[in-house]
């Protein structure tokens, strides 16, 4: 599977969005403003495709796929999309805090150090629903990177319920619009697949 080791850095400024939201705590050491051409409407809804795909870490194929799931369940397409990518296993690791990044989140995973409902979950864009419990394996949570979240104080969003002594979550709700901190418009990226 391809993966994309391209500089975080340049891609958040190509795509106008502050590093922090991608989990990188840095700054561009490049100067002045860069000046660019006015975006067509095709650029803009380009850009916003490319930016939620980007800080979810998808390829293209499975963005796709994604949307294309999405645009069948009841509801508005572009809500439900930023829904079942809040809902993925990599991603509900991340807002846990079990995760610096998403990318870590994925590795993580991989890696086979989660448990969801009991059973080990190695599959990052598996799709989890309220009521699923996620917690860390009980070999792995000896290890120094989970030993280190016992000292940390983690914030979660409101529809997970995290218990760091156990090393397990709980979703309590499925996630809403109003759930995803990101500066996104997604009418763009319905907008951008409708063509």
């Amino acid at each position: 599977m391809s993966r994309d080791r391209g500089p975080v850095l340049k891609k958040a400024r190509a795509l106008g969005i502050e590093p922090q939201y991608l989990g990188v705590n840095k700054k561009s050491k490049r100067h002045g403003a860069v000046r660019r051409r006015k975006k067509s409407e095709y650029g803009i809804q380009l850009t916003e495709k490319q930016k939620v795909r980007f800080t979810y870490g998808l390829s293209e194929t499975q963005f796709r796929n994604l949307f294309d799931k999405a645009s069948k369940r009841a509801g508005g397409a572009g809500e439900n999309l930023l829904i079942m990518l809040e809902s993925r296993l990599d991603n509900v690791v991340f807002r846990m805090g079990f995760a610096a990044t998403r990318r870590e989140a994925r590795q993580l995973v991989n890696h086979g150090h989660f448990l969801v409902n009991g059973k080990k979950a190695n599959i990052p864009s598996m799709e989890l629903k309220a009521g699923d419990v996620v917690s860390v394996k009980a070999k792995s949570q000896s290890s120094p990177k989970f030993a280190e979240l016992k000292e940390m104080i983690i914030t979660t969003p409101a529809w997970i319920d995290l218990n760091l002594d156990k090393f397990e979550g709980k979703i309590t709700r499925t996630p809403e619009r109003a759930d995803v901190d990101l500066p996104i418009e997604e009418h763009y990226i319905v907008e951008f697949y409708s063509r």
